[in-house]
C-alpha cells in the first residue's frame, strides 16, 4: 500500500509539471515549490525554535489564524519561538505569503520520501499542527521517526473517509502518528475511538474564535458609508455565476429605490468582473474606481482581503458557492449579527445545519426564491433583526475552541523545553 502511494506520488508530480504548461493555478503549484527549501534555509537556523502549521488553502488558514496569533501576541514563554506557515494550495499560498504573523510562509514540498526527510531536517520544529485535514503519509512518518509533537485541530472525520474502511488501512496507519486531535464534534471523537485512537478532545472549530475576533477589529471603510447612505444592504460574498445570476434577476428587477448591494465575486479576473457589470442594468462602480460614486446602486468588489469589514455593513448576507462545490465561509457574516442566505450545496458544512435550525440561515434554490426571501426580509425588520441575533448568539456560544488547543501547547512545549 504505501509502495502504491509513493509511485502514485512521484507520477502526479511528473503529470503535474506537463499540465503546468497549460494551467495557470497548476503553474503556480509546481513552480512555487522549486525553491522551498532554499526558502527555508534563509528564513530559519539549526538554532531556531520552530512551531510549523500546515494549512490546504485559505479556509484552513482562518482555522489556525487564531492560534498563530494567541503564540505571537501571548507572554515571553512563546518569545523564543518562530512561526512557519506551510500552504498546498496556490489560492491559500498568493494571499496569505505575506502574513505578518509568519516567520515564513511557503508552499509544503510534494510528498515525496525524499522531500519529507529533507524538509523535516531543515525545519525540525518543536510542534506540527496539521488544520482540519490533509494527512501526508510520508511527513507524518518523518515527524514520528523523529519524535515531533504532532497535532491536528478543528478536525472533522466522516465515516465515508478511508481511515474508517476496510481498504484504508494505510491511511488508518498514519493517523496514528498524532500526539493529539482537537476535533469539532462528538461523530469525530467516536469515529477515531473506533479505530484505536483515544487521545482526542472535543474542542470546536476556532473559526468561530477567528470571527469573533473581526468583530472588535476596525471595520470601518470610508467609501462604503458613503455608498451606503444608510438604506438597507445586501452583501453578496464569494459569488459564483449560478449566484449571481440570481442576485442580476433581482437587482435588475425587484430591488427597491432603499436598497444598494455589494457584490465580492469569488473570481476577480478582469473578465469576470466585466461580465457581471454588463449584465446589471442598475448603476454600478467598482471598488478600485479612481472616481467612485457614491450614487450608484451596486458595487463590485474588485479587490482581496476587503470581504470580512464589508459584512459589518450588511443587513442581508448572501454568501456563494451554493450551486456548485459547496458554500464559502458563512461565519464572516454571522458574527455581525445578520441573517445569511446560502445555495442548496450545504450538507457538508455542519456551521450551516446548526444556523439553518436556528432560522439564522435560508436555503435559496431559485431566482424566485430568492426574490421572495429578500423583499420578506427587507420590508420585516423585526424578524430581519431577530434572525440576526440568533447568528450572533451562535457564533459568540461556540467559542473557546483556541484557548483549548493553547493549554495545550503551553504544558506541550515547556515541558520539552
Amino acid at each position: 500500500m504505501f509502495l502504491l502511494y509513493n509511485i502514485a506520488i512521484y507520477l502526479v508530480g511528473f503529470l503535474l509539471k506537463i499540465i503546468a504548461f497549460f494551467n495557470k493555478k497548476i503553474n503556480l503549484f509546481v513552480d512555487g515549490r522549486k525553491a522551498v527549501f532554499e526558502e527555508l534555509t534563509q528564513h530559519f537556523s539549526s538554532n531556531d525554535t520552530i512551531i510549523w502549521f500546515h494549512c490546504a488553502s485559505l479556509g484552513e488558514f482562518e482555522q489556525g489564524r487564531p492560534i498563530i496569533e494567541s503564540i505571537k501576541k501571548s507572554d515571553s514563554s512563546f518569545q523564543n519561538f518562530k512561526i512557519l506557515v506551510t500552504f498546498f494550495s496556490p489560492s491559500g499560498y498568493e494571499i496569505r505569503k505575506n502574513y505578518a504573523f509568519a516567520d515564513a510562509v511557503t508552499y509544503l514540498p510534494l510528498d515525496t520520501r525524499r522531500n519529507a526527510k529533507k524538509f523535516i531536517q531543515i525545519v525540525n520544529p518543536q510542534l506540527a499542527i496539521f488544520v482540519k485535514y490533509e494527512f501526508w503519509p510520508n511527513i507524518l512518518k518523518e515527524l514520528e521517526s523523529k519524535n515531533i509533537n504532532t497535532i491536528l485541530v478543528s478536525g472533522i472525520f466522516r465515516k465515508e473517509q478511508a481511515f474508517f474502511k476496510w481498504y484504508g488501512a494505510g491511511m488508518k496507519k498514519s493517523l496514528h502518528t498524532f500526539n493529539h486531535f482537537f476535533v469539532q464534534n462528538e461523530d469525530s471523537k467516536r469515529l477515531l475511538n473506533s479505530i484505536n485512537l483515544h487521545h482526542v478532545t472535543i474542542s470546536g472549530d476556532t473559526r468561530f474564535d477567528r470571527v469573533f475576533e473581526i468583530t472588535k477589529q476596525d471595520n470601518h471603510i470610508d467609501f462604503i458609508e458613503k455608498f451606503i447612505a444608510e438604506k438597507r444592504v445586501l452583501v453578496a460574498g464569494s459569488t459564483w455565476k449560478k449566484d449571481e445570476e440570481l442576485l442580476i434577476n433581482y437587482i435588475n428587477n425587484e430591488a427597491s429605490q432603499n436598497e444598494k448591494f455589494i457584490i465580492a465575486p469569488h473570481i476577480i479576473s478582469e473578465h469576470n468582473i466585466n461580465d457581471l457589470r454588463n449584465k446589471l442594468t442598475k448603476q454600478t462602480v467598482l471598488f478600485s474606481s479612481h472616481t467612485k460614486s457614491t450614487d450608484a446602486e451596486v458595487l463590485i468588489i474588485d479587490s482581496i482581503g476587503l470581504l470580512t469589514k464589508i459584512y459589518s455593513y450588511a443587513h442581508i448576507a448572501y454568501v456563494g458557492g451554493g450551486f456548485g462545490a459547496g458554500i464559502h465561509n458563512i461565519l464572516e457574516p454571522a458574527t455581525f449579527g445578520v441573517p445569511v442566505l446560502i445555495g442548496p450545496n450545504h450538507t457538508k458544512f455542519k456551521e450551516a445545519q446548526e444556523l439553518i435550525g436556528l432560522s439564522a440561515c435560508q436555503v435559496i434554490h431559485s431566482a424566485n426564491e430568492l426574490t421572495t426571501t429578500l423583499k420578506h426580509l427587507f420590508e420585516n425588520e423585526s424578524e430581519r433583526v431577530a434572525k440576526g441575533e440568533f447568528s450572533k448568539s451562535y457564533i459568540v456560544n461556540n467559542t473557546g475552541a483556541t484557548r483549548q488547543i493553547m493549554s495545550y501547547i503551553n504544558k506541550t512545549l515547556h515541558r520539552n523545553a
